[in-house]
């Protein structure tokens, strides 16, 4: 039996979205550009799949454009938006704990001159909304926060921004990093008013290879990548149709996210009453974390080695992100946990499909290594 909670990492793809990508791949292969039937027939599969994505983001399908992932997705609101509005500001507001997909571009805009704001979280993994505030001003044009803690799953203040670019007249566009919250907890421009959205298929059940960006106003920004014009020029290049196909089928799947939340937040529910006797575990993540994921240190065991422990067991756990292995947690750095805990820290990310059972068989892992390996 193998129990996989790396989730966060990307999931498992559901029997529907599979189904839609093997008739891709089979039947409907043509490109959608093309002007002949089989061109036809994917473009309209194409377009049944934007309206259900914009669908669950609660947008106009209009606003919606796919990408080869959220890493692309990501540079392409930020690039985007420093070619169209670097006349008119230098600065850019972040957090120190962003997916690297939003700070690798940030850094690389700050190497060429652009003034950046990173703001630290407290030893929740939050953000403090006034710190947030005061740091936008007049000169910042682009604020750019992730809706959910890939690590640790606390939700940042992404809805406080809105008020103070208007109270501080700034020209600033809103990026909402949303990867880890979309299908999760309700995303859209209602609960999140943002310029842009991003989000990705794999990370709810659908193939790798497709991501997406909802665009506020679309032109507001130029594109990031160059070619063919596909995207309305937003992301040249043919699109990923098997991958494309998927994401629409995983959305449908995805669509009562209240049940889906209730259910998740009683497995975590069950995984922390189960270890709470241990006294050289500690939880890293709020407790007002999404029920999705939740971040543990076994003190006296170092991070990688829990990782083998738990896959000799058949249970799959991440040390950290997945997109930046072999390096301290910056996330926990930034959050000033202390080294012991951060060397000893794993992420634990559930989906609606894990079982108790499941969850039994984690629990009696980490009781395990907490009385094999563990601080005394």
């Amino acid at each position: 039996m193998t129990a996989y909670f790396d989730n966060s990492a990307t999931t498992k793809p559901c029997n529907e979205a599979t189904e839609v990508a093997i008739k891709a791949i089979t039947e409907n292969w043509g490109n959608p550009s093309s002007l002949h039937s089989m061109g036809s027939d994917a473009s309209a599969e194409l377009k049944k799949s934007r309206k259900k994505v914009s669908k669950l983001l609660g947008v106009s399908d209009d606003n919606f454009f796919f990408t080869s992932s959220g890493t692309v997705a990501n540079n392409t609101a930020i690039f985007g938006t420093y070619k169209k509005l670097k006349k008119q500001g230098n600065r850019i507001v972040t957090t120190a704990i962003e997916h690297p997909s939003v700070g690798e571009p940030i850094n690389a805009l700050e190497r060429a001159g652009i003034e950046v704001i990173r703001l630290m979280p407290d030893k929740y993994g939050k953000i403090n909304e006034d710190e947030l505030c005061e740091s936008i001003n007049s000169n910042t044009i682009l604020v750019s926060l992730m809706a959910v803690n890939n690590e640790v799953g606390s939700v940042l203040p992404v809805n406080s921004v809105r008020k103070a670019i208007t109270r501080n007249n700034s020209p600033a566009l809103i990026h909402a990093d949303c990867v880890q919250a979309f299908g999760k907890i309700p995303v859209n421009p209602r609960t999140i008013d943002a310029d842009f959205i991003t989000v990705s298929g794999h990370k709810i059940h659908a193939l790798k290879g497709v991501g997406g960006l909802y665009i506020k106003n679309p032109g507001i920004i130029k594109p990031y990548v160059l070619g063919g014009g596909q995207e309305k020029n937003m992301h040249s290049g043919t699109e990923a149709t098997p991958a494309i196909f998927s994401f629409g089928a995983a959305v449908e799947q995805a669509m009562n996210i209240g049940k889906h939340h209730e259910y998740v937040k009683s497995l975590k529910s069950r995984f922390i009453d189960g270890i709470s006797d241990l006294s050289c575990v500690t939880i890293n993540s709020p407790d007002d974390a999404i029920p999705y994921i939740i971040n543990i240190s076994i003190l006296g065991l170092p991070s990688q080695p829990i990782v083998n422990f738990m896959s000799s067991k058949g249970i799959c756990i991440s040390a950290g992100s997945a997109c930046k292995t072999g390096h301290r947690s910056p996330v926990l750095t930034a959050m000033g946990l202390a080294p012991e805990v951060i060397d000893s820290a794993v992420r634990i990310s559930f989906s609606r499909y894990n079982t108790f059972d499941e969850v039994d068989l984690l629990i009696d892992a980490v009781k395990e290594a907490a009385h094999k390996y563990g601080k005394k």
